[in-house]
């Protein structure tokens, strides 16, 4: 049986930005089988297949609803980097930083999948996050969550350097499954 799906949440969204890279980088963890890869022209299935994956708990919609075209343009461009985090050899999340303008870089996307969470590995990800949006040279990286999100996000986030800057409220309209369904198995 599924889910029974609202109409509409509101949510509020919170902006938030770092004006230097963070003096430390967090380490690694020890005794686990990890990788992180950068992506180059990553399939747009795969790349529906992170999002959903990383992203259904917390109603991650917008990528779902783009067509080929679209989804094609925004992550197809030369200067996005899309990086896919493993854990014991299968997809464990990803993030993805896109430049914005000439001095600033976001952090588009970022999470881990539910088997990957609570092992320690978050901090470590979001500072390999952190680092890839640095070596891009920008003056600015910033990143934005809502009320949706994992309530670590936003901790986490300030753990590792952000500020918030903003807020505004926003609505966000669920995908029942089966609209979820026909986005991420698309021909």
């Amino acid at each position: 049986m599924h889910e029974t799906v609202r109409d509409e949440i509101e949510v509020t969204v919170t902006f938030l930005e770092m004006d230097a890279p963070p003096a430390v980088t967090p380490a690694l963890p020890y005794n686990r089988q990890i990788a992180l890869l950068k992506t180059n022209d990553i399939p747009l299935h795969f790349y529906r297949y992170l999002t959903d994956r990383v992203g259904r708990k917390w109603h991650w919609v917008n990528v779902l609803r783009l067509d080929d075209e679209e989804l094609a343009a925004g992550i197809h461009r030369e200067d996005r980097e899309i990086s896919v985090l493993y854990l014991d050899g299968a997809p464990a999340g990803f993030f993805d930083v896109k430049p914005q303008l000439p001095d600033e870089v976001e952090l588009a996307y970022f999470g881990m999948m539910e088997h990957a969470t609570g092992q320690g590995l978050g901090r470590w990800f979001l500072g390999a996050a952190i680092s890839a949006c640095w070596a891009l040279g920008p003056k600015r990286v910033t990143v934005q969550t809502c009320t949706l999100d994992h309530p670590a996000a936003l901790p986490l986030y300030q753990k590792l350097g952000f500020k918030p800057v903003a807020q505004k409220k926003e609505i966000v309209r669920p995908m029942p499954f089966a609209e979820r369904s026909a986005s991420v198995m698309r021909p």
